[in-house]
C-alpha cells in the first residue's frame, strides 16, 4: 500500500524518480549544496548574490514609498485594491494582494495573476494552483498554513505578458512591506521573472538554482513556476530538488 506521501507525488507525475537521497544533516546538505555550486560557478562568480538597494526616487514616489513603508496590514491591503499607480488596473478585474498565514515561516513569490487569479482576486489558482499545492504538500506544508502566497506585480498584466520596468517599480514598496510585515524565514521565489526580479539579476534559472540567495536580508532559494512545470514536465524532478533544498535549508535556519 503506498504512504500519503507516494500517492502525492504519483499526483504530481514525480514517481518513482523523486526520492531523497543519503543521511545528511539538513545543515550539512545545505553546506554541500554550497560547496558543489560553487565549484561549477564561472570564475568569479558568487554563490549568493546581495540585492542591490533602490534607486533614488523623485519627488512623490520617494513620498509613496517612504508612506508604504510604514504601513500596516489593513493601510496596505486598502492602498492595493485602490492603487492607480500605473496602467496596469485599467485593464484587470481585481488587483491580488496575495494570501496566507500573515506570520508565515514560508513566503512563496511568483511573478503576477494570470487570467483565473484575476477573476477570483488570489494568486496560483487553476492548474497550476492545483500543482502548487501539490508541492507543498510532497514537503508536508499546505496553503494558508505557515504558508503565504504574493506576486510581484498585484495586477495581470493584458494577455499575461511580461511585466515591465516601470509597472514593477510602482508595485516593489508593495512587494517589501509584505515582505517585512511577514517577517518569513525564507522565501521561495518561483519562476524566471520573480527570480531576476529579487534578485535583481538576468541570469538563468538553471544557473541561480541549488544555492541560497539573500532578499532584504531573508534567505531565498530559486525554482521553476508551476505553470512552466505543466508545460515542461522533465523539470518537475528538478523543482522537487529544489523543494527538499528549500526544506533543508528552513530545517537548517530552526
Amino acid at each position: 500500500m503506498k504512504s500519503r506521501r507516494e500517492t502525492l507525488l504519483d499526483e504530481m507525475g514525480l514517481t518513482p524518480i523523486w526520492r531523497l537521497r543519503g543521511t545528511q544533516a539538513p545543515a550539512a546538505q545545505v553546506a554541500a549544496a554550497t560547496e558543489v555550486e560553487q565549484a561549477r560557478a564561472a570564475p568569479g562568480e558568487t554563490v549568493s548574490r546581495a540585492v542591490p538597494a533602490d534607486p533614488p526616487l523623485a519627488g512623490n514616489e520617494a513620498d509613496r514609498a517612504a508612506g508604504i513603508a510604514r504601513m500596516d496590514w489593513q493601510a496596505l491591503k486598502a492602498s492595493v485594491a485602490a492603487c492607480t499607480a500605473c496602467g496596469l488596473r485599467k485593464s484587470c478585474t481585481q488587483t491580488v494582494f496575495g494570501i496566507g498565514d500573515e506570520q508565515a515561516d514560508w513566503l512563496l513569490v511568483g511573478e503576477a495573476p494570470g487570467a483565473e487569479e484575476d477573476a477570483r482576486g488570489e494568486p496560483f489558482v487553476g492548474q497550476a494552483g492545483k500543482l502548487l499545492d501539490a508541492m507543498l504538500a510532497g514537503i508536508d506544508l499546505r496553503r494558508g498554513d505557515n504558508v503565504y502566497i504574493a506576486n510581484v506585480l498585484k495586477c495581470r498584466p493584458p494577455g499575461n505578458r511580461n511585466p515591465e520596468a516601470a509597472e514593477v517599480a510602482q508595485c516593489a514598496p508593495l512587494l517589501r512591506r509584505q515582505v517585512e510585515l511577514i517577517g518569513p524565514k525564507l522565501i521561495l521565489a518561483m519562476g524566471r521573472f520573480a527570480c531576476q526580479t529579487l534578485l535583481d539579476t538576468d541570469a538563468s534559472i538553471a544557473s541561480l538554482r541549488g544555492r541560497v540567495h539573500r532578499f532584504q536580508g531573508l534567505p531565498l532559494i530559486v525554482t521553476y513556476h508551476p505553470a512552466y512545470l505543466l508545460r515542461n514536465l522533465p523539470d518537475k524532478a528538478k523543482a522537487w530538488e529544489d523543494l527538499c533544498f528549500a526544506r533543508n535549508t528552513m530545517a537548517g535556519l530552526r
